[in-house]
């Protein structure tokens, strides 16, 4: 029975990672709205990520942070900007293979921790804020001061060399 359980959580899972976004097209970004921060709960006291670490956490390869809580990661849903520029920039990967990773790796237990799918900015931002472990990502724009932006590379989202930007599609 445990077993059948734990089969069923998995596949749960997969369902939740395979789903696509409502359709409408989603809104254009303000004009320069093209910074993505990464964030995590006000109680976590990591400043900076490496790219490499990031990837690490974003696959949920690794399970808990440097002080021992376990680590939630938050995505937005599949076909959001912010979500493509994730994927492109810290996961190296298209929305097909993180799904896939996340399966395969649900199955063989390489990988800790199944993310989380909000559909809003608003929703992440009050995840991050209420799980102490949490981790996530938002636009610059879309941030406040209830969660904690960390730095990638040693970079801020406001530095000219910050490595995670958003394609912003202009229209002809």
């Amino acid at each position: 029975m445990r077993r059948l359980l734990g089969i069923l959580a998995m596949v749960g899972a997969a369902v939740l990672l395979l789903e696509v976004s409502p359709g409408g097209a989603t809104p254009a970004p303000p004009p320069g709205d093209d910074t993505l921060a990464i964030i995590v709960n006000q109680a976590n006291t990591l400043d900076d990520l490496s790219l490499k670490d990031l990837r690490t956490v974003f696959l949920g390869e690794r399970s808990h942070w440097p002080n021992g809580r376990r680590i939630t990661l938050v995505m937005m849903d599949p076909g959001l900007a912010e979500r493509k520029a994730v994927l492109r920039d810290v996961c190296h990967m298209s929305e097909p293979e993180f799904s896939r990773h996340f399966l395969q790796g649900l199955f063989t237990g390489e990988v800790f921790v199944s993310p989380k799918t909000l559909s809003t900015p608003t929703g992440v931002r009050k995840f991050v804020f209420n799980v102490p472990g949490a981790i996530g990502y938002l636009r610059a724009s879309d941030l406040d001061g209830t969660v904690k932006v960390i730095k990638v590379n040693g970079l801020r989202p406001e530095d000219a060399e910050y490595p995670l930007k958003i394609e912003v599609r202009t229209s002809k």
